[in-house]
């Protein structure tokens, strides 16, 4: 009897009703970006071979990868790879996969950057924690003159971060470090930085409950879970990072969207603060808090 031949359009047929029926949210395109990465392809090489035959080595691997995603482990810890600010980032469970909405952080920072040129010869900007470095890459893309230190409290986060910014090339202007928050950085950092900025973990007891599996249950949640209303952390970088800001430095801050009058509020008590303003996303809703330095 002649063996069975699962090609790539039969493949992706398949997957995706299987995908379909444990309820995965974009059966499609995760059938895809898996077969892509076992194959070796772009995604449109898929429909330019769609009756390609897959090997039985080729076959072994992706049945692996559909079995994790399955277990709603996210497809980017599958492949090892998120895009961020068009950059192929490397991701793994040890750090937070980047978010779109964490380019409007970026996109926020480099407005300001790009005000305060004229005034510099150098800009210093501080990334608390980088993560997968993302945000540091993305500065450093847009801003090579830059000098930028980026912390993270997980060891494994840095060597990822450094690891990502010697795959992309742009390892001079970063300087990667192991602390918590700002306490690594001793008083030779004190009114060093024109920007400090964070993603920080600003998800609530509430929220974190509800999360879906694929975050819940992967992602570390010491870069998620942001205290009882998500602020905790926030208010701790709002309170510790002044030291390190200039005079009329910014810092800047993604936030939960319903955060912001809040977080408004709390950084109008603090001595060092001149102004205060909130930038929304690409929905419209709150997302970077901006807090200037007197």
């Amino acid at each position: 009897m002649k063996e069975e031949q699962w090609t790539i359009i039969k493949v992706l047929k398949w997957t995706t009703q299987y995908f379909s029926s444990l309820g995965i949210e974009q059966p499609r395109t995760d059938a895809e970006v898996l077969l892509a990465h076992v194959l070796g392809y772009e995604r449109l090489d898929l429909y330019l071979n769609f009756d390609q035959p897959l090997t039985k080595a080729e076959l072994a691997k992706y049945r692996e990868a559909i079995k994790r995603r399955a277990r709603r482990e996210p497809v980017q810890y599958i492949t090892e790879r998120q895009e961020f600010w068009s950059l192929p980032i490397r991701v793994t469970p040890a750090v937070l996969i980047p978010r779109p909405e964490t380019e409007c952080l970026v996109e926020t920072a480099l407005k300001i950057c790009r005000e305060k040129l004229p005034e510099t010869d150098q800009l210093h900007i501080l990334d608390i924690g980088t993560g997968s470095g993302a945000i540091s890459l993305a500065l450093a893309k847009e801003l090579p003159e830059a000098t930028i230190f980026a912390s993270d409290l997980s060891f494994e986060a840095i060597l990822l971060a450094k690891q990502n910014a010697k795959e992309l090339t742009v390892q001079s202007g970063i300087h990667f470090f192991v602390s918590n928050l700002c306490e690594a950085l001793g008083k030779k950092a004190h009114e060093y930085f024109d920007i400090v900025m964070s993603n920080p973990p600003y998800i609530s007891d509430s929220e974190y409950q509800k999360l879906p599996p694929e975050i819940r249950n992967y992602e570390p949640k010491t870069a998620l879970h942001g205290g009882e209303n998500g602020t905790l952390v926030i208010k701790d970088i709002l309170v510790s990072a002044a030291a390190y800001l200039k005079s009329g430095g910014c810092l800047v801050l993604e936030i939960g969207s319903t955060q912001g009058a809040l977080l408004r509020q709390f950084a109008g008590t603090l001595a060092w603060v001149s102004e205060i303003d909130i930038e929304k996303d690409y929905s419209g809703l709150d997302r970077v808090l901006i807090v200037r330095k007197k």
